[in-house]
């Protein structure tokens, strides 16, 4: 089992402290003790509830079956375009999502400062790091 603290579980799923607190109280993450008073949680639990808690982006009606499953809604924070290639920056929660697309693709899109738009990442690789215990 892993143990988190709770200050990290809070910084993980972006709420405070107090939040991951009450859900403790009222039973929906258990208490995993701690050591020297330091309070934790179970990390199977916390995953499984920011599973539940993770908001999908609306359905945009497209009937089209899609095989990306990592869509991430955001704010446009910032275009850099050129004659052909434009880089595009998005603000996702706690995390920074960047395009390049044709300069083409984002006049149509109209992405510019503070447009919301949805980022779908389809990608061949995927790293996975992890701190050691």
């Amino acid at each position: 089992m892993a143990a988190i603290r709770i200050r990290d579980a809070a910084e993980l799923l972006g709420v405070s402290d107090d939040t991951v607190r009450r859900w403790v109280g009222t039973g929906q993450l258990s208490d995993a003790g701690g050591e020297q008073g330091v309070a934790t949680v179970d990390g199977a639990e916390l995953a499984a509830l920011a599973r539940d808690r993770a908001r999908r982006p609306p359905d945009d009606g497209n009937p089209v079956l899609r095989s990306a499953r990592n869509r991430f809604t955001g704010l446009v924070t910032e275009v850099i375009a050129d004659g052909v290639m434009a880089q595009v920056s998005m603000q996702c929660g706690p995390f920074e999502v960047t395009s390049l697309m044709s300069s083409e693709a984002a006049r149509e899109l109209q992405l510019e400062p503070g447009v919301v738009a949805t980022a779908v990442v389809k990608a061949t690789t995927v790293i996975v790091e992890r701190r050691p215990d």
